[in-house]
């Protein structure tokens, strides 16, 4: 049925291997505007998250509607990941650890939010030395699609068992698109999801849920099997 050996993993990209937090701060600040805490950013919705929560709200609002202002955050977003953004402490030996191992389908679905997000991931990856070309596949999706279709697509395409297939995210969507595709989720409460909200609201066991980028380093590492990274 499943003719493939191989087991996969799918990376999300921000806020779970990318500080995108940093990120999205450092350009608000270029704009004048206000990001808030990780906190209060972790606490936010939609509108809400990418213009600052009720206290810094009315500022940015005006901001954002003006002539233009969308355009040129998006923008500044785009030269900071590009030239700036970083990834998580030990993420980048970690990609290059998984996308080493030959019996290991490493591919990337992602919401980012640039500018021609295929280039502009491949820029902020190269700096960290990674070539992501070297990925079997990279979806970057608009922010209001599921994931799920693209996870089962890759999986199916690719003829791999759905026990042997593992998906990690930092939102509670991420973890529904694991489980509607068959696959086992891998969930962290650093990003833009807070542990809190995972668990209280969406019901996430903690099993599923690394607080920090070490932690699931360290667990991703000793599901597939990856020793850990010399430092």
């Amino acid at each position: 049925m499943y003719p493939s050996r191989d087991r996969l993993i799918i990376i999300d990209a921000d806020g779970t291997v990318i500080d995108a937090f940093a990120a999205i701060g450092l350009a608000f600040y270029r704009h004048g505007m206000d990001l808030g805490d990780l906190d209060r950013f972790q606490k936010r919705r939609n509108l809400f998250k990418y213009l600052g929560g009720f206290k810094e709200f009315p500022r940015n609002l005006g901001r954002q509607i003006g002539k233009g202002g969308r355009k040129e955050l998006v923008a500044s977003l785009t030269e900071v990941y590009r030239e700036e953004a970083a990834l998580y402490p030990g993420m980048a030996g970690l990609i290059r650890d998984l996308l080493d191992t030959p019996d290991l389908r490493v591919g990337m679905v992602t919401r980012n939010i640039t500018q021609e997000p295929e280039i502009t991931l491949a820029r902020l990856f190269d700096r960290h030395g990674l070539d992501i070309a070297r990925l079997d596949f990279l979806y970057c999706i608009p922010l209001r699609q599921e994931k799920t279709p693209y996870f089962r697509a890759a999986r199916e395409r690719l003829r791999i068992n759905p026990a042997l297939s593992y998906a990690c995210g930092d939102e509670h969507k991420d973890y529904v698109a694991a489980l509607g595709s068959g696959m086992r989720p891998m969930i962290v409460s650093y990003g833009f999801e807070s542990h809190l909200r995972l668990t209280r609201k969406f019901a996430i066991p903690e099993e599923f849920i690394s607080p920090t980028p070490e932690v699931f380093n360290a667990n991703l590492r000793h599901t597939l099997a990856i020793a850990p990274e010399i430092a």
